[in-house]
């Protein structure tokens, strides 16, 4: 195929995985019609749909699907062997792209990763907010973050933080109002402050262990969130028991704005780990935020 039509191909890759004529053009920085433009060439030249486009999306077709797989990870390996190159720079450049929960954003990453940036002005960071197990492949990030027992076994797993452990904290207002639990199961007595799981769309189940005794208990309230700091704001409100990581709210605790109860129940567990693919050559840029990251005891 003609070398200008590389640039169609890369366009149909973007769409593909996008799924949105809009947001690949934004990708791309080109306007929608003239990627729209460009597929059609595309289809024309190759005498065969490609795309399947309704009012609200864009889906591949079979011919689609099937040059998406021959094609999709060759231009990831130029990427890759492009960025590679700024080894042979005076400074490492490029950009490196992480999707992770606020918190860690706010109380990790960001903290680690300021000194990096002052040293290395070529290289920038994008970050992607999502609390769900985003595909870190499909969607072409060089990372994501979570707990270290959530992370599928082909990953590379780097602690960036030290173990944690859950608290279960409410207002002492709301204690003098309500008896202490003594026991996990006492939650079933209590206003708690419940989360939905952004991967089941379950309600979460608070989970505790103590003695190598596991119990789950099923808890109810009047709120549920699907991220971490309403959570914390209701509790501090006063409106019930919240379940969070004990980091978020150890500075609550610590000044006397909730009350910390069934510690005895709560295990330490593997804390923040950056996950990505095994790749053959990392870019100088990724190494970088790698080390900068990488939790030393």
């Amino acid at each position: 195929m003609a070398r200008r039509n590389l640039n169609d191909l890369l366009g149909f890759v973007a769409v593909a995985r996008e799924g949105s004529f809009t947001r690949a053009a934004a990708t791309l920085g080109v306007t929608q019609s003239a990627l729209s433009q460009s597929i059609r060439g595309l289809e024309e030249r190759l005498q065969i749909r490609l795309l399947t486009r309704t009012t609200r999306s864009v889906s591949t077709t079979a011919a689609g699907e099937r040059l998406m797989r021959a094609i999709g990870h060759r231009f990831d390996e130029i990427e890759s062997e492009l960025a590679a190159l700024t080894e042979l720079r005076e400074k490492p450049a490029g950009t490196v792209r992480i999707t992770c929960g606020d918190h860690v954003l706010r109380s990790v990453l960001l903290p680690k990763l300021v000194p990096l940036l002052r040293d290395y002005p070529d290289i920038s960071l994008e970050f992607d907010m999502n609390y769900g197990f985003r595909d870190i492949v499909a969607d072409r990030f060089d990372a994501g973050v979570r707990m270290g027992s959530t992370i599928d076994k082909d990953m590379i797993a780097v602690p960036i933080g030290p173990p944690l452990r859950m608290a279960v904290v409410a207002t002492p207002d709301y204690f003098e109002a309500h008896p202490r639990p003594k026991v996990p199961q006492d939650l079933t007595a209590h206003r708690c402050i419940n989360q939905r799981m952004p991967t089941s769309g379950g309600l979460y189940v608070w989970d505790f262990e103590k003695r190598g005794r596991k119990v789950n208990v099923r808890v109810d309230g009047p709120l549920i969130f699907n991220t971490s700091p309403p959570q914390v704001d209701a509790a501090l409100a006063g409106l019930g028991v919240a379940l969070l990581p004990e980091d978020e709210v150890m500075p609550h605790i610590s000044a006397g704005r909730v009350v910390r109860v069934l510690e005895d129940w709560c295990p330490r567990f593997s804390g923040y780990h950056l996950y990505h693919p095994s790749r053959r050559q990392p870019s100088p840029a990724f190494t970088l935020v790698v080390e900068a990251l990488r939790f030393r005891t």
